[in-house]
């Protein structure tokens, strides 16, 4: 069987651009995501440009039994995991009393569940591959949100995870790098209900830029990839700065960010 390149949240922003990152470099992929179209034109964008066509999975990880989708397909078409990207994952904008419950859920179980069963369902895989993870999680990840608690609790989680995870599979020979960027210019806004405004003021680097980030993070191995300068004095930051101090300021830039 064929280790291959899987990557999760590949239709639009960061994951397509990972995907195109990953193409130039040869790799053969297994692209997943709800938007089954927006999957199929950005494969056909990369076998026009000579790279392997991709495989695509048009899939809600989020519903009952989708990792074990994944894991079918790749079986089906003769392949294992050699590199996985986990990149699928949404926020919401609101106060945790004022955002509906089942959406607050959809968080935790897209960006927390779906993200940790994928991972260990794939796992045996990537040790036999000696390959590598990708997960994406955020600079939200160092601090408590509020304004948008769920989703930073939800990106803590997936920090923590990658960096045990990057110690206890060195000695299985596998690579697992954390990508943290701060604001991208993605859908992600969008979804979570910023106001536009507010974006702008927080001057969002571009999601290639943030690909590239996480692409040249992973091949060399880094615990971290923290894109963007400002960027990583945060991240230093929430480590010598109490967060009492900081979680006023987070709370009035994200009274503006939605509802």
């Amino acid at each position: 069987m064929t280790a291959i390149t899987v990557i999760t949240g590949a239709s639009g922003g960061i994951g397509a651009d990972l995907a195109r990152i990953f193409a130039r470099n040869g790799h053969k992929m297994l692209l997943i995501a709800r938007n089954g179209e927006a999957l199929s034109a950005l494969s056909d964008e990369l076998s026009a440009q000579g790279a392997p066509r991709p495989l695509v999975l048009p899939l809600d990880l989020a519903t009952p039994g989708a990792a074990q989708r994944v894991v079918a397909a790749l079986r089906q078409a003769d392949a294992t995991a050699g590199i996985l990207v986990n990149n699928a994952g949404y926020g919401l904008a609101g106060t945790v009393a004022g955002l509906d419950t089942a959406e607050q859920l959809g968080i935790v179980n897209l960006n927390v569940r779906a993200l940790t069963e994928l991972t260990l369902l794939l796992l045996p895989d990537l040790i036999a591959a000696r390959g590598r993870l990708l997960n994406v999680a955020s600079t939200a990840a160092y601090f408590p949100g509020p304004g948008m608690a769920v989703y930073y609790a939800s990106k803590a989680f997936v920090l923590s995870l990658s960096e045990a995870m990057h110690q206890e599979l060195k000695k299985d020979g596998v690579s697992v790098t954390v990508l943290c960027p701060g604001a991208t210019a993605t859908g992600f806004f969008d979804r979570a209900g910023v106001d536009a405004n507010m974006l702008k003021m927080l001057r969002p680097m571009s999601s290639m830029t943030v690909a590239e980030a996480g692409y040249a993070g992973l091949m060399a191995g880094r615990r971290v990839a923290i894109p963007g300068v400002m960027n990583k004095v945060a991240a230093l930051l929430s480590g010598v700065v109490p967060h009492l101090l900081f979680m006023p300021l987070l709370q009035h830039l994200q009274a503006g960010r939605g509802r």
